[in-house]
């Protein structure tokens, strides 16, 4: 296991449920973060693996200077040593989601960032990314991946130029649904911040177990046969609470109205106040049964695909595919719900509101993609 020797592990809970794996921070051991299992949910599995030590450096989130920058030689031994040990006892299949505190913090990062489709989902507990060690930091690269951020506000261990880093890529850039929270602590978990973790893993874990194996979507866009553009300028600022809002660069009030006519206009919808948002959000329903899956519904037992946010906000939440949330993302016109894949469908984001003429064009195209995902037809009704 290049070098390190056989991982020290100790286990909790459920030997069978999905497996939550504890990664300990500098100066701390497996015998001690495992006692998080204790206020974690019941019915999942715990391991809590002791960090390696070899010559070549140890176990990397302990490397250069402490603060979670390891070198990328020696976070790539860690990290291949570390999955030998996980596919031999979760294989494919399994869920496995990490949950690593300060130094662990950069490690479980670090795992996700190498490849997100074998995770479930991360909690980044107090620490930061590892963004110097040659891992993946492109835009979206977390798609699709649930991800529960706690940072301390009075944090002294951890850069706070390397918290604001962390937080800005998670909550916004890597296309995870991030779940995020700041505290008025230190460099520890805050009861509250534990509690919302327990909570967090909970009920990712009845998502995974009800959700479908695969389910039909469409894999372009609608109206844009080039594909999606790049969207101009930086990013708007977007909560990171519920409810999500746009606070930035909103769009006009008379581009919002132009932008819900066009859509009420689909094909079988019909609008009221939308099932899960905000007072006065209006939502855009199906009217009558509909063949799409229940992953293409923001709310499917309302037929509710998407909403569109008060004047004051003027953003949208879309359920779309997975890929296509992914791009949506990844050319700027985006960010992922932080409860995509928790208590909603894994595709659900914000898209920002159009500014000007040309923007609304291709937010309608985006809504109508969604639209043409929830009737479950090939054919739509061209947005003109």
């Amino acid at each position: 296991m290049g070098g390190f020797g056989a991982p020290v592990v100790i286990t909790r809970g459920d030997a069978d449920g999905p497996l939550v794996v504890l990664l300990h921070g500098r100066g701390s051991r497996e015998t001690e973060i495992i006692g998080l299992a204790d206020t974690l949910p019941a019915g999942l599995a715990y391991a809590a693996v002791r960090a390696p030590i070899a010559e070549h450096g140890g176990f990397a989130w302990f490397a250069n200077r402490g603060i979670g920058r390891p070198v990328a030689e020696s976070l790539r031994a860690t990290m291949d040593w570390f999955r030998a040990w996980l596919d031999e006892i979760a294989p494919p299949g399994r869920p496995v989601l990490l949950a690593g505190f300060s130094g662990g913090a950069a490690f479980a990062g670090g795992l996700l960032l190498d490849d997100p489709g074998r995770f479930a989902g991360a909690a980044i507990l107090y620490g930061t990314l590892p963004f110097d060690a040659g891992v993946p930091v492109e835009q979206a690269r977390l798609a699709g991946v649930p991800v529960f951020v706690a940072q301390g506000e009075y944090d002294q261990v951890i850069p706070r130029e390397l918290l604001d880093r962390t937080w800005r890529y998670l909550t916004t850039e890597s296309g995870a649904p991030a779940f995020a929270r700041r505290d008025p602590v230190g460099h520890g978990i805050a009861h509250e911040a534990l509690g919302t973790l327990a909570g967090w893993l909970a009920e990712r874990a009845g998502f995974l177990a009800r959700q479908r194996e695969s389910v039909p979507a469409p894999s372009a866009w609608r109206d844009l046969p080039d594909g999606l553009p790049e969207r101009a300028g930086s990013r708007p600022e977007v909560s990171t609470t519920i409810p999500q809002q746009q606070l930035t660069g909103n769009a006009p009030a008379e581009l919002q109205e132009k932008l819900f006519a066009r859509l009420a206009g689909l094909s079988d919808v019909y609008s009221t106040q939308s099932a899960i948002s905000v007072p006065g959000a209006r939502g855009f329903m199906l009217a009558g049964a509909h063949a799409g899956p229940a992953e293409a519904f923001l709310v499917p037992q309302a037929g509710e695909f998407a909403h569109l946010h008060p004047s004051a906000d003027g953003s949208l939440h879309v359920a779309l595919p997975v890929p296509l949330a992914a791009d949506a993302i990844r050319q700027g016109w985006a960010v992922a719900h932080p409860l995509a894949g928790i208590r909603l469908t894994p595709g659900m984001v914000l898209v920002y509101g159009p500014r000007d003429e040309a923007e609304l064009d291709v937010v309608s195209a985006i809504v109508a993609t969604s639209h043409a995902w929830a009737t479950g037809r090939e054919s739509y009704r061209p947005l003109r």
